[in-house]
């Protein structure tokens, strides 16, 4: 049996890739600060959810220490991690970023990724097949003004797939998978920023204006399709728009 867990379910392209596995009668585990009461009402005997603030180191280890994770991939065969949670806050240069901001982002966008990853690896003791994805963004391939901690987080990611890949465990395949660039709550967010913070803003109000952003379900499809694929972990650092 496929199951999977997802960060940040609720809404976004995490709704989104959430949708497309639960319409594929796949199980899911959200993983979020809040929970999706209509998504519940659709789908009550495969959506499985948990309030969890992932960028509260607290709460994190509280939930690699309970027993959710454990009950949830018990009768798997195929068990995906998709994490997807992230922000991309703290905006602007150094002198304008809270410390606390900073670390909270690192804990979201890195950590705990890192430790779900190494979390469920231990927990399946190589018997069953963990398919690892992380979301990754073209910030973390090439620099953006502002964005010094979006940028560092996301090529963490990338850094730590490649990494992952050449231990070469027989059952554990990863991809940090850039998506390109949809239509979430974080793209109005970034068009909201202050442009003395953040000077490429215009480029993604540009992309919104004409249309250019894409559809978070039809990326979820995507995403879903790329991952359940044959050739998966083939490359460790990818980009959905060139597939």
């Amino acid at each position: 049996m496929i199951k999977t867990i997802v960060t940040g379910h609720s809404k976004g392209l995490g709704l989104g890739i959430a949708q497309a596995l639960l319409m594929n009668g796949h199980p899911v585990l959200g993983l979020s600060r809040t929970a999706n009461s209509l998504l519940q009402q659709q789908f009550p005997g495969l959506l499985h959810q948990t309030a969890v603030d992932l960028s509260n180191k607290s709460e994190l280890d509280s939930l690699i220490q309970a027993d959710v994770l454990q009950q949830f991939i018990q009768n798997t065969t195929l068990l995906l991690l998709i994490n997807n949670a992230g922000v991309v806050t703290p905006v602007g240069p150094l002198a304008n970023q809270i410390p606390n901001d900073i670390a909270s982002s690192i804990h979201l966008n890195v950590t705990a990724p890192m430790v779900l990853s190494a979390a469920l690896a231990s927990l399946l003791k190589g018997k069953q097949e963990l398919r690892i994805v992380h979301i990754s963004s073209g910030a973390g391939r090439g620099a953006y003004p502002g964005w010094s901690v979006y940028c560092a987080t996301k090529a963490a990611l990338d850094m730590h797939a490649q990494a992952v890949k050449q231990d070469n465990q027989a059952n554990i395949k990863i991809c940090s998978l850039a998506p390109g660039v949809i239509d979430t709550g974080m793209q109005a967010q970034i068009r909201e920023t202050d442009e003395s913070l953040f000077p490429n803003k215009q480029r993604f109000i540009d992309l919104n204006e004409s249309g250019s952003l894409a559809n978070p379900h039809v990326t979820g499809k995507q995403i879903v399709n790329y991952v359940l694929g044959s050739k998966f972990g083939a490359l460790a650092v990818d980009d959905l728009r060139s597939r």
